[in-house]
């Protein structure tokens, strides 16, 4: 199968059907490919013990997946490990477009990016658009970061096939009053590292990502944001990013 992420055909030599309907709004038949992914069983593999450690890690019962879903995690790995050369990164994040215009939302697991982003979409209404509920992709241009839907989109499976240019990364925290203050890239630069995609026992694309983490936080605007679970949240932190 064929897929389009930032205007890049891959082709995928895929083990199971699963993916297929996975990344279904990304299908494309175009006749030219710019890379070419194959997937075996060790990659597999490595994604259930990657999984297996970081659920020991976080002190949870030890999940089950199936190895079609594990097939999903191994090709996007490789893919994004491609996209570096196209100056592009995953970020771990909630991303919602107002306007045309992209806002991340990013925290700590359980925190609330997908609630807060939901409110956004309850708040705007038409003129909001979930561009990708976890896994983004950023493109990181000379003066300016494109954000891209994925298939790879959380568990509530929101995404859009879109791109939009993005304005604002924002560090969320729970708070009992709903304020958002811009921070400087000093104070954010500890989280971004965390939530961006290490590539691990590679140290050359390790140092690509950290020349474009560099160069990200030269593009957008960094916030940090306490906040209710309420949909007020949503006007606050647009009025104070916008």
């Amino acid at each position: 199968m064929k897929i389009l992420l930032v205007n890049k055909v891959f082709l995928i030599h895929n083990m199971y059907s699963y993916i297929e309907s996975y990344c279904k709004d990304y299908l494309c038949d175009c006749d030219h490919v710019d890379y070419s992914i194959s997937i075996s069983m060790s990659d597999i593999l490595y994604e259930k013990e990657k999984s297996r450690k970081e659920d020991i890690k976080e002190g949870i019962s030890i999940r089950e997946f199936s190895d079609a879903y594990l097939e999903t995690l191994a090709v996007y790995r490789k893919i994004c490990r491609c996209l570096l050369d196209e100056n592009v990164l995953l970020f771990h994040g909630s991303v919602v477009s107002v306007d045309g215009i992209g806002y991340l939302f990013t925290a700590k697991s359980g925190t609330g990016k997908s609630t807060h982003t939901r409110y956004w979409r309850e708040y705007f209404k038409d003129r909001a658009i979930m561009i990708n509920d976890d896994k983004p992709l950023l493109e990181i241009k000379e003066d300016r970061v494109n954000v891209y839907g994925t298939p790879w989109d959380g568990k509530h499976r929101l995404s859009t096939n879109m791109c939009v240019p993005l304005k604002a990364i924002c560090i969320l925290n729970r708070g009992q009053d709903n304020n958002v203050l811009r921070i400087s890239v000093q104070d954010a630069y500890s989280m971004l590292i965390q939530q961006v995609n290490r590539p691990v026992g590679d140290a050359l694309a390790m140092s690509k990502t950290l020349e474009l983490v560099d160069r990200l936080c030269s593009c957008v605007e960094f916030y940090s944001m306490h906040c209710k679970m309420d949909i007020d949240a949503a006007r606050v932190a647009y009025e104070g990013m916008k």
